[in-house]
Parts: structure tokens; C-alpha cells; sequence
């Protein structure tokens, strides 16, 4: 099950999931988008609408999700909650209202996300590894480190890998793997012509953008580590990022 819907680290998760058998889930605000609809048609994704800042909402989703599919083993929270606007302000000037969209957006929702998959998980059989199921958090370079001019979206992104340190603590004992990956780069999925490219940074030279096809295969590998070392931060960047 993938919360977040786009054509980027969802679209490679659910490809990928879809190809090593697993019977898949993607939810997002607009279900409709094209890139949703062509995963529905190649690989039998199930589509959902829901606005994963709301309670209600998604308590449905993963009733509709259990209904359909079965109870989750596997959860990625791929929203990292940013709203237009919300960078490149000193703290003097952040619009109070859009740092509470963004702290919903991102920290609240997975805080959401992770309740209703940790009351799933817990009511699954052990599969032969001893595991109940896996939540992987997708998370931002701001859950490290506060830049300048983006204090509203750090404060969002280390909100997240608190809750996410703090699940794991409680949940791993109970079989449940939870795992906060932040992702220092911009990420470039493939576009039509086979390029990959972001649309603030470009087409990716030399591998300088995150590859997010790879970003889905670590996923996948948390997923079936073992438990006597299950990880619970994985960081990634390109080999030419500066950090």
C-alpha cells in the first residue's frame, strides 16, 4: 500500500511491488492521474482517493484497502508536504498558515498513516522471518539538517522522523519494521522520450539525480531484511551530491 500518489517514488514502488507478485494499492488526492491510471491498466494497481491529512479518510482508505486486498504488510508514506511557496522565506516572513499545511501534510498525515497500518500490522500472522509487516516513512535531506530559508519544511520533515524513531521503538519488538528513509537529492523519474528528469533541476547528467526505479528496489529491500537487522535509517543521495 502506497500513500502519496505521483510519478516518481510511487509509481517505481508500485511497479516494482507489482512485478515481485504483491497485490498493490495506491492512494492520492487525485486518483485519476494519468500515471495512476496506466499502473491500474499494466500492472493491476488498485486505485484509491483520500486526503491522508484527514482521520476519517483515511481510516476508510484502509478499511476499503483490507476489503479489497487483505491486510497491509507493507505501507509507504510517500508524501513529504510541501505546499507552493514555503521555501525560500526567512522565519520572519513563513505564513503561519502555510507552515500548519505543511506540518499536516506531512508529519500529521504520516502520523495517520502509520496508526491505521500499525493497528493492521499487529492483528497479522508472523510470516516466517517473524515479521508482521513493514512501514517505510519517505522522507527529505530537511529530516537532517534545517537550511536557511525553509525552517517550516525542516520543522515538517524532523516532525516525521521523530514519529518514525518513535514507532520503531515500540513497534519493532511487535514484528512491525518501520524505517525512515530521507532522500538527499532532487529525484528524476523517466519521461516519455526515456530521459529522466526534475522540473526545478533538469535532466539528469551522469547520474546527479536520484533514480527513483532504485529508490523502490531499497525499499523492497527493507521490506524482506531480516529481523536480527531489520535498518531503521537509510539515507540516500547520488554519488555526486554534496552533503
Amino acid at each position: 500500500m502506497i500513500v502519496g500518489g505521483g510519478p516518481g517514488i510511487s509509481a517505481s514502488c508500485a511497479r516494482l511491488f507489482a512485478r515481485e507478485g504483491m497485490r498493490v494499492a495506491v492512494a492520492a488526492r487525485t486518483p485519476d492521474k494519468p500515471v495512476l491510471q496506466a499502473l491500474e491498466k499494466a500492472h493491476g494497481v488498485r486505485r484509491y482517493a483520500c486526503d491522508a491529512g484527514d482521520a476519517a479518510g483515511v481510516e476508510s482508505l484502509f478499511k476499503a484497502v483490507a476489503g479489497d486486498l487483505g491486510s497491509p504488510t507493507l505501507v509507504v508514506h510517500n508524501i513529504d508536504g510541501r505546499v507552493p511557496g514555503i521555501f525560500r522565506k526567512g522565519i520572519a516572513e513563513v505564513e503561519p498558515a502555510m507552515a500548519f499545511d505543511t506540518i499536516r501534510n506531512a508529519a500529521f498525515s504520516a502520523l495517520l498513516v502509520g496508526q491505521q497500518a500499525a493497528r493492521r500490522m499487529r492483528e497479522n500472522e508472523p510470516n516466517a522471518n517473524g515479521a508482521r509487516g513493514t512501514i517505510i516513512f519517505t522522507n527529505a535531506s530537511a529530516a537532517l539538517k534545517g537550511f536557511p530559508l525553509s525552517g517550516a519544511f525542516a520543522m515538517a520533515c524532523h516532525a516525521k522522523a521523530g514519529l518514525a524513531q518513535s514507532m520503531a521503538r515500540e513497534l519493532m519488538p511487535q514484528g512491525i519494521h518501520v524505517a525512515n528513509v530521507p532522500i538527499d537529492a532532487a529525484i528524476g523519474w523517466t519521461q516519455e522520450d526515456g530521459s529522466r528528469a526534475h522540473r526545478l533541476a533538469g535532466t539528469s547528467v551522469d547520474d546527479n539525480l536520484a533514480d527513483p526505479d532504485h529508490i523502490a528496489e531499497t525499499y523492497l529491500q527493507l521490506h524482506r531484511q531480516h529481523r536480527s537487522t531489520w535498518a531503521f535509517e537509510v539515507v540516500l543521495r547520488p554519488w555526486l551530491e554534496k552533503w
